[in-house]
């Protein structure tokens, strides 16, 4: 076994318990940051397959961007724990049968890839330099390119208007309201008649010892 080998297994073995935890974490913070270490230990198997440029991507884009937003909307976000796990168990037939497919489908591509020896590409050797990459993302998988962009942009789009809600528990004000607002609005003067003096002399005499 080659130091290769060692390193491929401790990753694997890091980003497979990292995956578990970010499905059975109560803490919503706590499941993006076991995440981030699953995307991290992608990024390591991405280095030991010599694909340095997909490794970085992958650090770059959804560990600097995608999870750092999702993180701010987590913690932004008000989210009420004892009612999101009212009906959880009601979703797990649902959830059984998606990840039952889900696992016969990887079954499914790992059987034939180690049962079937297929010939190996010339292009599969310099698939990590960022010219093959650009090659193939930009005109073999041009469709599916834009096609992930647009589900980015939609999660941003979403994730901002999520952030837009009004809160109950602070307090808000339009800043155009305020620069609009005249002198009437803020003071207000009442006129009042003047104290009598029968009045002040009955609470003098009752106020006397």
């Amino acid at each position: 076994m080659t130091f290769t080998t060692v390193l491929f297994y401790v990753f694997a073995a890091i980003m497979v318990v990292s995956a578990a935890r970010v499905i059975t974490a109560r803490n919503p913070v706590t499941a993006a940051l076991f995440l981030v270490l699953a995307f991290f230990q992608a990024a390591g198997i991405w280095m030991l397959l010599k694909a340095e440029f997909l490794a970085v991507v992958l650090v770059l884009v959804y560990v600097g961007a995608v999870m750092v937003l999702f993180l701010f909307v987590v913690m932004m976000v008000d989210i009420d724990q004892t009612e999101m796990r009212k009906n959880f168990w009601s979703y797990l037939p649902v959830a059984s049968i998606v990840g039952g497919i889900i696992v016969l489908e990887m079954a499914s591509v790992l059987w034939r890839s180690f049962g079937m020896e297929t010939p190996v590409p010339e292009a599969a050797n310099t698939i990590g330099t960022t010219k093959a990459l650009g090659m193939l993302i930009y005109t073999q998988y041009i469709f599916a390119f834009e096609v992930a962009a647009v589900i980015l942009l939609l999660a941003i789009v979403a994730a901002v208007a999520l952030t837009l809600r009004r809160r109950k528990d602070i307090k808000y004000f339009d800043p155009g309201e305020a620069v609009r607002v005249k002198r009437n609005d803020r003071l207000k003067i009442v006129k009042m008649d003047a104290v009598k003096k029968e009045v002040a002399s009955t609470v003098a005499t009752k106020e006397a010892p």
